[in-house]
């Protein structure tokens, strides 16, 4: 009787890509499988020399840095994030971290990475949009790595304001006192993967980075869903 409901309801209200708008086969989640085979990966995880990881030479320690896709400005990348943060489409954050992960456990940096942390946003904000994408993307990721998703490890303890605008000494100015480590003195984790969804200059990963060094002993990698590039 359910399979028979879900077909109905699928021929009457059919699930769409959300890249192409095409309709989704059963076996697709989110986009459909032309739209996934075309999403333009980084294929960065394996070089230590990727201009992610780059971007925090001198700045911070980081172990391994990495970013999932290319986001470019009218690119799908961008499309899918539009529909993933403003329209309230979570299945295409999980999905997409989902096929992250995947990628990732294949790596030896990250073998031994033992928890997620997502990149905190503010209460108010995420009140105001109902969830935090980082943490939906970790979620993503962390059924395929097999480690836990923590949101109560780094704490966002100050409001910012908007860094569309900012430099990278700005950006990082502007949010290198908004963090905080809940109960550092028993911070269970060795190796701390943060996730957040679009990387641009870093500084707000810098700066959650930077929080971890100065509270535990733990080491930090980052993965970010996508990355700006021209």
């Amino acid at each position: 009787m359910k399979w028979w409901i879900d077909s109905v309801l699928n021929l009457l209200y059919p699930e769409l890509c959300l890249a192409c708008g095409n309709s989704l086969v059963e076996g697709e989640t989110a986009i459909c499988l032309y739209c996934e085979n075309s999403l333009p990966r980084t294929r960065f995880h394996d070089d230590d020399k990727n201009l992610v990881n780059k971007l925090f030479w001198g700045r911070a320690p980081i172990t391994m840095a990495t970013s999932f896709l290319f986001f470019r400005r009218h690119g799908i990348v961008q499309q899918l994030m539009h529909q993933f943060k403003y329209k309230g489409e979570k299945d295409i954050g999980e999905y997409l971290g989902k096929l992250f992960a995947q990628e990732l456990v294949e790596q030896a940096a990250f073998s031994d990475v033992d928890v997620i942390i997502p990149i905190p946003l503010h209460p108010k904000k995420e009140k105001k949009r109902g969830y935090n994408q980082a943490a939906i993307i970790g979620k993503g990721m962390a059924g395929e790595m097999k480690i836990p998703v923590r949101t109560d490890l780094l704490l966002r303890v100050g409001e910012t304001e908007t860094q569309t605008k900012k430099g990278h000494y700005d950006r990082w100015e502007n949010v290198s006192s908004v963090f905080a480590i809940n109960n550092p003195e028993h911070f269970p984790f060795e190796h701390v993967l943060l996730v957040d969804d679009v990387i641009t200059t870093g500084a707000t990963l810098e700066a959650c980075a930077q929080r971890i060094f100065q509270d535990t002993r733990a080491k930090v990698s980052i993965a970010t869903l996508a990355v700006a590039y021209n």
